[in-house]
């Protein structure tokens, strides 16, 4: 059913490019999220948009907030539309505004980037690089994502193994956001006031710019690793995170049979063995080798990046990308999100093993969050219901690890961002009507009772802030 503001919400737009075509509304109403989630794709099935806007810079995106502020017409903020949590499905209704055409690199100096929040990853890092300078970090989906949808929508990425997530300080410099009142406010934030627009899903105010830190930009290598044993494929992923002399950008790990679930792979594997996925600079491959020897594991591939046999960069086999490739080959796999954290991280991981074993295959990617060594991930297993993917949930929290939740529209349920009285308060400043993404910063017991997914009983990264105190000795 239509929503009845759009009438009058159309016509207070003047000029700014709109679309109420029905093939373009439901394209622009989905995003990855249905590759990712089974609960997700159901629960999404009947949503959609009433309109798709097109702002052709921020003087259009101030008028499209008052608009909506003046008839109550919500907003669901849209960029390259790679997100995985159903960031920006529409629960109820609205305009989606696509903001792709905002995306300039506005300025780089002192080691940092400024660009508007359309502006494609790639095309950042294409910008900075003659300079020598690159992102600290980015998705899998660099080559689609934009800055704005990464910090509303992201968590980590490639060259979290060594910066952190995007949450830890220092890693978002500012952010200017628009308010959706009937005379909007542009707010720059700074400090630790950035992390309040940070995965919010667009929820609490329009990015409009984001300025990020740089780093090196080394010339990166993609290799893969192979090892008989899962455990001493972990134990190497574990001694190449915590090896700071080795410059390195990311470290994935796979047990078998994943690295055959992903077809493109094929050229660098060895039957039954497990494999390991890393970047590492190209001047530290000699150490890189050496670690590789010291663990007894074989060097399938080592290539510039994105030239290696599988004909894409290897994090295009990494994060969210190890699903989309599996994927390709077997729709019905599906998988959770745990958290295994220093200390004794290695132990906990040996505990899943065990547990899962009959379930499917691990899967990790090795990040810093606050200081503390994190590995990433879950078994990869073919979907069944959703009670499975509770009991998944909870068996890796009995082996110590800590979960998020990857099948639920809810911010605070999704585990991944703290919502406190806090955030609850920016967002009734920067949003009084409830207009933005409106549905998906839901506190109340309606709303999460609503959300199937949201009663798996993920703890969440941050109902518990302490992460941990200690480093672990990684020995079994």
């Amino acid at each position: 059913m239509t929503h009845a503001a759009l009438p009058n919400f159309l016509n207070a737009l003047g000029d700014i490019p709109f679309s109420t075509d029905a093939a373009l509304l439901r394209q622009k109403s989905r995003d990855m999220s249905g590759a990712f989630s089974p609960v997700l794709k159901r629960e999404a099935k009947d949503r959609q948009a009433d309109a798709i806007l097109h702002p052709r810079d921020q003087k259009d995106v101030l008028r499209i907030a008052a608009a909506a502020a003046r008839t109550r017409m919500p907003l669901i903020a849209r960029g390259g539309g790679s997100a995985n949590f159903g960031q920006g499905i529409p629960l109820h209704g609205g305009a989606v505004v696509d903001l792709t055409a905002l995306n300039k690199v506005l300025w780089t100096r002192n080691h940092a980037v400024r660009a508007e929040c359309g502006a494609r990853l790639v095309d950042i890092d294409a910008a900075t690089r003659p300079s020598g300078w690159e992102l600290r970090m980015h998705p899998s989906t660099k080559r689609v994502g934009t800055i704005g949808g990464y910090i509303g929508g992201g968590h980590a990425g490639v060259g979290s193994c060594s910066y952190g997530i995007l949450r830890d300080r220092g890693n978002i410099l500012g952010l200017q956001m628009v308010s959706v009142e009937e005379e909007p406010r542009i707010v720059e934030l700074r400090g630790d006031d950035v992390n309040l627009p940070h995965h919010a899903y667009g929820a609490n105010g329009l990015i409009l710019e984001v300025e990020m830190p740089l780093a090196p930009a080394w010339p990166w290598v993609d290799v893969t690793v192979c090892f008989p044993d899962f455990m001493q494929a972990t134990r190497f992923a574990y001694a190449l995170t915590v090896s700071d002399g080795i410059v390195k950008k990311l470290v994935s790990l796979h047990q078998w049979p994943i690295p055959r679930m992903m077809v493109a792979l094929a050229p660098v594997t060895r039957e039954g063995e497990h494999m390991v996925l890393a970047m590492v600079a190209g001047p530290f491959m000699e150490s890189f080798e050496a670690l590789v020897a010291e663990h007894g594991g074989v060097l399938t591939s080592a290539a510039p990046e994105g030239q290696a046999p599988y004909g894409a960069p290897a994090y295009e086999f990494a994060w969210g990308h190890t699903r989309l490739q599996i994927n390709k080959l077997d729709r019905s796999q599906v998988s959770c999100v745990g958290l295994y954290r220093d200390p004794d991280l290695v132990r906990m991981i040996g505990r899943s093993l065990e547990r899962f074993r009959d379930v499917g295959p691990l899967h990790f990617e090795a990040k810093r969050v606050d200081g503390v060594i994190c590995f990433q991930g879950a078994p990869v297993f073919p979907y069944v219901d959703d009670a499975q993917l509770a009991a998944v949930t909870e068996g890796m929290q009995e082996d110590g690890a800590i979960a998020a939740n990857n099948h639920t529209f809810l911010v605070r349920e999704n585990g991944m961002k703290p919502v406190d009285e806090i955030e609850i308060a920016f967002k009734r400043s920067m949003d009084p009507y409830d207009l933005l993404n409106p549905g998906k910063l839901a506190i109340d017991d309606v709303s999460v009772s609503a959300s199937a997914g949201a009663r798996f009983g993920a703890k969440g990264w941050w109902k518990d802030r302490h992460i941990a105190t200690a480093p672990s000795l990684a020995a079994e």
